[in-house]
């Protein structure tokens, strides 16, 4: 396995982390009563500003992780340079994405236009976030394992 497959199976693995571990522990924290309340929004929003930071520093935290791990099990280094095939992939895998990315943001305006709560646009945002993130991890992995 290569390190640009390596370092897209750690990926992964980390959006599923970071994202399942801050939805169990914030979503039973949503709170109760009006849909259209302040607080329901405040919490949305607190929701998402945290879930950035968070995300960020846990990223950062996992790279330099993976990175040293990596050495000390391989013995190889990370690869200073990227070529004309590691840029189409990795244009390949972001351009899937953001198609995820703009699925769930049409879903999530359709779901207002029909009617729903807010909370249900702000799940639809999240899990096309997400989704977004895992699928362009898993087709950066899949393009490296098919050589592509």
């Amino acid at each position: 396995m290569s390190y640009q497959e390596r370092r897209a199976l750690v990926a992964i693995f980390g959006t599923i982390l970071i994202s399942g571990g801050y939805a169990a522990y914030m979503l039973p924290r949503q709170p109760n009563g009006d849909a259209y309340s302040p607080e329901v929004f405040r919490f949305w929003g607190t929701y998402f500003l945290i879930l950035i930071v968070v995300s960020i520093i846990v990223r950062i935290v996992i790279s330099i992780a993976f990175s040293i791990i990596n050495v000390i099990a391989t013995r190889e280094k990370e690869p200073g340079l990227t070529d004309e095939r590691d840029h189409l992939i990795e244009l390949r895998s972001n351009r899937y994405g953001l198609y995820i990315f703009a699925l769930g943001f049409v879903a999530a305006m359709a779901a207002l236009a029909m009617g729903n709560p807010p909370s249900t646009m702000f799940l639809l945002m999240l899990l096309g976030g997400i989704g977004s993130e895992l699928v362009s991890d898993i087709s950066e992995f899949i393009f490296y394992r098919r050589g592509f």
